[in-house]
């Protein structure tokens, strides 16, 4: 590691293999804390290659506990986090809401790095127990139509990693890599990123995976859709381009209308009452602008009004909450 180091320091990048071969003996313990501190730090002073992250995802993908959901379409919906807004859990409320309107939902998350609340707080304070036996899974997804993956379940290698992770309390390239390394492989994915730069890198690493997918990233700082200034999005159905919220027929809203609170007990809180119909309008129009784009992703050519109908469908008609108590009544 010394080595690799030195050569970092000089500016140098990794290539794909060299890249692979770092994170799994870094996932096998072969370096102490500090290496491990040093050599994420340096990837928050300069960006990372898609070879690079490329080289990661590989890494995380051999190692990982598999899911095996045969080639049935699902999807992913998650950002990125590390944008420092502390919103409310919009992508694990969107993911409900994508359920309940017919599609299967492959969620994979984890608990709070760089938020108060990440989705598996919020859903292991619902009741929700995390597990990675495959047929529990299927059962859920089937019935629910949405099952949860929680990522140290799959990732267990990853563990060495966790305490530096918690130390550092800042955005990483493990940020990065969440919703490139799902272990159920999905067919499509909705993924939210906190820049520019890591949106063009996404872009340029999704050219070479099958997946389907929209990339989203708020030009206020978000890694979703905001509905508080305008959303880059790069889709494999419609383009690149930005999306508004007169685009959607939604209000304009503020940065602390999209407030996630404190405590998980406040994240659950606005988790039920978004989909009992009693959040906030800022709340349930973020999380209806959000599902809508997950469900265009699986569109061959993008329809957002009909995707916005479905969501809003899904969301009014209860059909969302009943996918998160039938999910809960699986566990």
């Amino acid at each position: 590691m010394k080595d690799i180091l030195r050569r970092l320091t000089l500016h140098e990048k990794l290539s794909r293999s060299e890249a692979k071969q770092i994170l799994v003996d870094i996932t096998q313990d072969k370096y102490p804390a500090e290496q491990i501190a040093s050599f994420v730090t340096v990837f928050l002073m300069r960006s990372i290659s898609v070879e690079e992250l490329s080289g990661f995802r590989d890494a995380l993908l051999e190692i990982c506990v598999k899911v095996d959901i045969g080639d049935m379409p699902s999807i992913d919906v998650c950002g990125t986090g590390g944008d420092g807004k502390n919103t409310f859990n919009i992508s694990t409320v969107s993911s409900f809401v994508v359920a309940g309107a017919g599609y299967k939902v492959t969620k994979h998350g984890n608990k709070s790095v760089s938020s108060n609340c990440g989705s598996s707080d919020v859903l292991h304070s619902l009741g929700y127990t995390f597990t990675n036996d495959g047929d529990t899974l299927l059962k859920q997804l089937d019935q629910a139509g949405i099952c949860y993956l929680h990522a140290p379940y799959f990732h267990p290698a990853l563990k060495s990693v966790a305490p530096v992770r918690k130390a550092l309390g800042l955005k990483t390239f493990f940020n990065m890599l969440g919703p490139l390394v799902n272990p159920a492989s999905p067919s499509h994915q909705l993924v939210g990123v906190f820049d520019l730069k890591l949106l063009r890198l996404y872009e340029a690493l999704y050219r070479n995976i099958k997946t389907k997918h929209t990339i989203l990233h708020g030009m206020d700082g978000y890694d979703e859709i905001s509905l508080t200034g305008p959303t880059k999005v790069v889709s494999h159905n419609r383009g690149v381009g930005l999306v508004s919220s007169l685009d959607l027929g939604l209000p304009d809203y503020q940065e602390k209308d999209l407030y996630g609170g404190e405590t998980i007990d406040e994240a659950k809180k606005i988790f039920l009452d978004i989909l009992d119909n009693k959040g906030t309008p800022a709340q349930q129009d973020v999380v209806l602008a959000n599902s809508a784009m997950a469900i265009d992703c699986f569109k061959e050519k993008s329809d957002l009004a009909t995707s916005l109908s479905e969501a809003r469908e899904s969301l009014a008609s209860g059909k969302a909450r009943k996918a998160l108590e039938k999910l809960l009544s699986l566990t």
